[in-house]
């Protein structure tokens, strides 16, 4: 893939610019055991349950407002939908098409604001959107729907949207169906790796005097004189139980809200939250391969999906339909695998597609807003608009939104706990703070380093891509152990040294923290990552104080937890 280049790069306005100043190299986080101490002994202004990209964003948000908050996540950060997304930075071009101009100029900021608030984690992405005769949407209404699209970004994105001809969309990706192919045209968003955009989130609360923890489950609430005073959670990798002294409680935990409402014995009502099931395969890039995203209507019902470039891997998605599956077991199943085959070969009919060709498939449940759906009750034309929810008990609960807007949804969140605290309004500067890694003058500067001291580009890029201007941190291990810098699966970027730096520094525990989370190892290979898993064990085991019996229960629940995440159902639950 190539690297990020200087021209997809637009210069700040000066009421714009960012403090940036030279790559900051910080301490790693806190021991554990610290941190529980300090969870249970202290008391928060604010204890958020949930650390997905808008828990970890109200955490830092709220941090760096000089509020006392803790962060509690029951597996890891982005372990639900946060990490099961189309990895889009995006204004949202198809909510045009239901009237939701607001949240489209929201986006279109905030998409603005993330291209140089993490210049490493999200980055330019060109698409082209084909246009063929009898299409939905003409050729002349995409293009006036894109000048909307480029007005509602107020004539800030990387480059104006621009109409193609025939010629011109088959010459920008070969391979493309020509038949009845009318024109089209390219416009650009943006693309990220949404995991890590959550994490370094909970990271930036740490380092901003947040207590961070994950694998720390909430079991019931702390209700004292009517209010929600704090929480009873435990230690899931030891145990321990815990009890969290909280003045403010938030529930950010998406398609889980309303199982942490069942816990406050007061709320009544109807489900605040209604998901829809969005479902990613990946195949190959030689097996689709495309420079540029593209935007579809798939030939199956006519609804919009996507297909996107992905460093070695190109990514099939969405679908959008209902489910009554848990949010913790949801998947893909055969027939959502096969829509997305199908509606692929539909456009790039010498691809023949199969499902031998699928590397991987992941599935999450949208937490949408349950008054947000029409009529219909159609989740494609719901909106994804946030709301902020208040209990009897004091508990703040937010649902709806999306990955792009998390920022806005975390201010939001803490000025209703400002309020609540009776506290006078604060602004925290998340609207010009680098995330971490993101304080990087030039990205192109950047890999150029990288490449001098890595010598494979490949790795160079993932390592910039993925840490920033922290990326000599982890690169700085295989000086000392030039085992290190061996791969950790062939054929893809990431390194040994990953795993070390992962648990010394990025709250890594168990081998899917690192291996589904803090890379994309289960999503690019065939076996899911479990060959990866037991080099990387070998390497994790000494810092976390694994015995070899302990290595092979970690192995087995790797195995189980990548199964219950991949696999795929005979069946749609």
């Amino acid at each position: 893939m190539r690297p990020q280049s200087a021209a997809l790069s637009s210069p700040l306005s000066p009421s714009d610019s960012l403090a940036v100043a030279a790559p900051s190299l910080p301490q790693p986080p806190r021991p554990r055991s610290e941190r529980l101490l300090a969870l249970s002994s202290s008391e928060f202004d604010l204890l958020v349950i949930g650390g997905g990209v808008t828990g970890s964003g109200i955490a830092r948000d709220a941090s760096l407002r000089g509020l006392r908050v803790a962060l509690v996540e029951r597996e890891d950060f982005a372990s639900g939908t946060s990490s099961r997304s189309s990895r889009l930075i995006h204004g949202g071009v198809r909510y045009l098409e239901h009237g939701h101009l607001g949240l489209v100029f929201e986006s279109s900021i905030e998409r603005y604001r993330l291209l140089r608030l993490a210049p490493h984690l999200v980055r330019p992405l060109p698409f082209v959107w084909p246009v063929y005769e009898g299409a939905r949407i003409p050729r002349w209404k995409l293009a006036a729907g894109l000048k909307l699209y480029d007005a509602l970004a107020l004539f800030r994105n990387v480059k104006g949207s621009r109409s193609l001809n025939a010629s011109q969309v088959s010459q920008t990706v070969p391979g493309l169906r020509t038949d009845g192919l009318r024109g089209g045209s390219r416009y650009y968003d943006a693309a990220t790796d949404d995991a890590r955009l959550t994490f370094i989130n909970a990271l930036a609360a740490s380092e901003s005097g947040a207590i961070v923890l994950n694998h720390v489950s909430v079991r019931s609430l702390v209700i004292q004189d009517g209010r929600a005073r704090g929480a009873h959670v435990v230690d899931s990798l030891t145990g321990q139980p815990l009890t969290v002294r909280a003045r403010v409680i938030v529930n950010a935990t998406g398609p889980w809200s309303d199982e942490i409402r069942k816990l406050d014995a007061a709320n009544g009502g109807g489900p605040t939250v209604r998901g829809s099931k969005g479902v990613h395969i990946a195949v190959p890039r030689e097996r689709l391969p495309t420079d540029c995203a593209l935007t579809l209507l798939s030939p199956v019902d006519g609804r919009v999906m996507f297909i996107i470039p992905a460093g070695t891997h190109t990514i099939i998605g969405t679908t959008e339909t209902a489910t009554r599956a848990h949010p913790s077991e949801v998947r893909a199943s055969v027939s959502d695998v096969d829509y997305l085959l199908t509606s692929a070969n539909g456009f790039f009919p010498n691809a023949h597609l199969v499902r031998d060709d699928v590397v991987s498939a992941w599935a999450g449940i949208r937490p949408l807003v349950a008054s947000g759906y029409s009529g219909s009750g159609d989740a494609g034309s719901a909106s994804r608009e946030h709301a902020i929810h208040t209990s009897p008990t004091g508990v703040l609960a937010i649902s709806g939104g999306k990955l792009t807007t998390y920022r806005v949804m975390a201010r939001d969140m803490v000025d209703a706990v400002e309020h609540a605290l009776g506290l006078p309004h604060r602004k925290a500067p998340t609207h010009s703070l680098p995330l971490p890694g993101g304080d990087i003058p030039s990205f192109d500067a950047e890999l150029a380093s990288a490449r001098s001291s890595v010598g494979r580009e490949d790795t160079a890029l993932h390592l910039v891509r993925a840490y920033g201007g922290r990326w000599r941190q982890v690169w700085a291990l295989t000086r000392e152990q030039p085992l290190l810098a061996e791969p950790l699966a062939p054929g893809l970027p990431y390194i040994r040294a990953e795993a070390v730096h992962g648990v010394s520094h990025e709250l890594v525990h168990t081998l899917s923290d690192l291996l589904v989370r803090r890379l994309k190892v289960a999503f690019e290979t065939r076996d899911l990552g479990r060959a990866a898993a037991r080099l990387a064990a070998s390497d994790m085991a000494p810092l976390l104080g694994w015995s070899p019996q302990d290595v092979e229960r970690q192995l087995a629940d790797y195995s189980r937890d990548v199964e219950r995440l991949f696999g795929i159902d005979p069946a749609d639950a």
